[in-house]
């Protein structure tokens, strides 16, 4: 007969927030759980008590450490089950989980505020989509340009996950030239292989040169690379990346970096709008 789970939710809440400080501001549901039991050096007979049938005890109870660490505004998630920290969350050292619960607490007693929608536009020209789309990714890249570099290799962290990658780490230092994190991309059931990536916020075409010290950083370490930029690739730098002999290179530009985040909803969001056409034609 298995012994009870020694630990409580509210018991996980602290150990929660500081693994998603430790993985570098996003990790997965088991990623969470996995620094979780190291943090709090859970063996494993502790660790595999099982809730019901398909969830653990530890699971279970962390996942509701995570709902109260989102309710109290320290941590999002997307549909697939990625965690974040929000920005109170990565202003925030420590939390204690009296204060969370205490907080979430007060929340749920206030009444619910009913959301209205004004569009101000109905009287305007329609834009054109092309003119729309520009719109939205120069924004998108305007924001992610005046954020910290340490926050763009937070952001392509959060993209791996989301795309799939497991055990992301963020590895780099300013200026260091080199890796700026590292993960693990699993195909089918047993294979996998590790991936380094290079974040470049820059203005100007990331040329060749960038490419090649990328590349030389990752003997020994990765046997994939990817470079995501805020801006393009110079032809060089296209041809470098597929050079034969070469570990190939992956490169990811502002166009594609925004057209992911726009379908993973990583900061962003859309929705449908009706527009009324009337047919002239008709009434005549």
């Amino acid at each position: 007969m298995h012994s009870k789970f020694h630990y409580t939710y509210d018991q996980l809440i602290e150990p929660t927030f500081k693994a998603l400080k430790y993985l570098g501001g996003s990790a997965s549901n088991e990623e969470i759980n996995d620094h979780i039991i190291e943090e709090l050096s859970i063996p494993d007979e502790q660790a595999e008590i099982m809730w019901n049938k398909t969830t653990t005890t530890l699971a279970y109870r962390a996942s509701w450490a995570r709902t109260y660490l989102k309710k109290a505004g320290y941590i999002i998630n997307s549909k697939r089950g990625i965690w974040q920290l929000t920005q109170k969350g990565e202003e925030t050292e420590l939390v204690h989980s009296a204060d969370i619960i205490n907080a979430v607490r007060i929340l749920e007693k206030q009444p619910k505020l009913k959301e209205y929608v004004l569009d101000s536009n109905d009287d305007e020209e329609v834009e054109s989509n092309e003119g729309l789309n520009e719109r939205w990714k120069d924004k998108v890249l305007q924001l992610i340009n005046l954020s910290s570099p340490k926050d763009f290799e937070k952001l392509c962290g959060m993209l791996l996950r989301e795309l799939g990658f497991i055990n992301v780490s963020i590895e780099g230092r300013p200026n260091d030239g080199g890796i700026d994190g590292l993960g693990v991309m699993k195909l089918g059931p047993v294979l996998t292989f590790h991936v380094a990536f290079q974040a470049k916020r820059y203005q100007n075409p990331v040329g060749s040169a960038v490419i090649r010290n990328f590349r030389d950083s990752m003997q020994g370490r990765a046997e994939k690379g990817i470079v995501i930029a805020t801006s393009t690739f110079t032809r060089e730098a296209i041809r470098e990346a597929k050079r034969d002999g070469a570990t190939a290179i992956d490169l990811i530009d502002g166009d594609m970096l925004t057209d992911y985040m726009k379908k993973l909803e990583i900061g962003i969001h859309t929705k449908m709008v009706e527009q009324v056409m009337v047919d002239e034609e008709y009434f005549k």
